[in-house]
């Protein structure tokens, strides 16, 4: 087992070579941990469906009328599963950047250790994808270099640790170990191109400070890597009487947010968060505001019912 964690942080910390789309980025990471990691599922104990839609660049018009602001769809599932000890989780992200939609399934499961005061989980993932490139325009007609209208469909895998207590938690995951190809006809019909899958590594973090017996702050932390870019996310969240929330966030080169949110029903089991990004960074190319909403229902934790022994003194001997 330490050989394999060991493998897995090796993995999550060594260089991809190549070079693709960057995965969409939420301003709701504090509360999406099966986005950045599949070892997060099951390890809160509590069942739970999340659900985030983000809206970049409200109001975006490009030059032509076949792009627009760029649109992100993703659910998650997730739940411990006590006799395995671990967890499984279900995600479905739909991401919409110009002319291209990309669609992925991913089934993800955890095995969970018991780590002093909290549990350490080590996930895998195994997904589909799928690559739907739109209409180009190309200066010549009939350019064999200018992607076709077309998709394709490649399975993948990912990777993930994730410790969580409950004062403290951190985690990492990486996408597309396989590193895929995708390959694409040309306008001419004569040959195909290729995108490759490429890695992609998140590493997150955050405590629970209580400020009061009602107040808790919590800070959090989230660093993005592929081979062509960094970019890491800092911020911050206040939570009064583990029902109502707000907070701060920046993005590196790109903007500044801010967050709210409030859980509602028995146990706070809905919980309904909005965020709005303003950009900070080259604002002539992109509209001023990115939106962002999350809807979740957590069930109660699973209660793992044990029958008590049954004594008896008919077997008790005195020696």
């Amino acid at each position: 087992m330490r050989k394999l964690i060991l493998i897995l942080a090796l993995v999550l910390c060594c260089q991809p070579l190549l070079w693709a789309q960057q995965q969409p980025q939420f301003s709701h990471y504090g509360f999406n941990g099966m986005f950045l990691s599949p070892a997060y599922a099951g390890i809160t104990n509590r069942p739970e469906v999340l659900s985030l839609y983000r809206y970049q660049w409200l109001g975006y018009n490009p030059s032509f009328d076949d792009g627009g602001s760029p649109q992100s769809l993703l659910l998650t599932a997730h739940t411990p599963v006590p006799f395995l000890k671990g967890g499984a989780g279900v995600q479905f992200l739909r991401d919409r950047v110009g002319n291209t939609t990309i669609t992925s399934a991913a089934l993800s499961y955890s095995q969970h250790l018991k780590i002093g005061a909290g549990k350490l989980g080590i996930g895998i993932q195994g997904n589909i994808g799928n690559i739907k490139q739109g209409n180009y325009r190309a200066n010549d007609a009939n350019d064999p270099s200018v992607p076709f209208n077309s998709s394709d469909t490649k399975y993948d895998l990912g990777a993930g640790l994730w410790y969580e207590s409950a004062t403290f938690y951190a985690g990492g995951g990486v996408t597309n170990l396989l590193q895929s190809q995708y390959e694409f006809a040309d306008a001419a019909g004569t040959g195909t191109g290729t995108v490759t899958g490429e890695r992609h590594y998140f590493l997150t973090a955050g405590y629970h400070l209580p400020l009061t017996n009602q107040l808790v702050l919590t800070p959090t932390a989230l660093l993005k890597h592929d081979s062509e870019t960094s970019s890491f996310d800092v911020g911050g969240r206040v939570t009064f009487d583990d029902r109502y929330w707000g907070g701060l966030n920046y993005r590196y080169q790109e903007a500044v947010g801010a967050l709210l949110g409030i859980a509602l029903l028995q146990d706070n089991a809905l919980r309904v968060g909005y965020a709005i990004d303003f950009l900070t960074f080259n604002q002539a190319a992109k509209a001023p505001t990115s939106h962002e909403i999350m809807l979740s229902y957590r069930l109660p934790e699973p209660i793992t019912r044990v029958r008590p022994p049954i004594r008896t003194p008919r077997y008790n001997f005195i020696r």
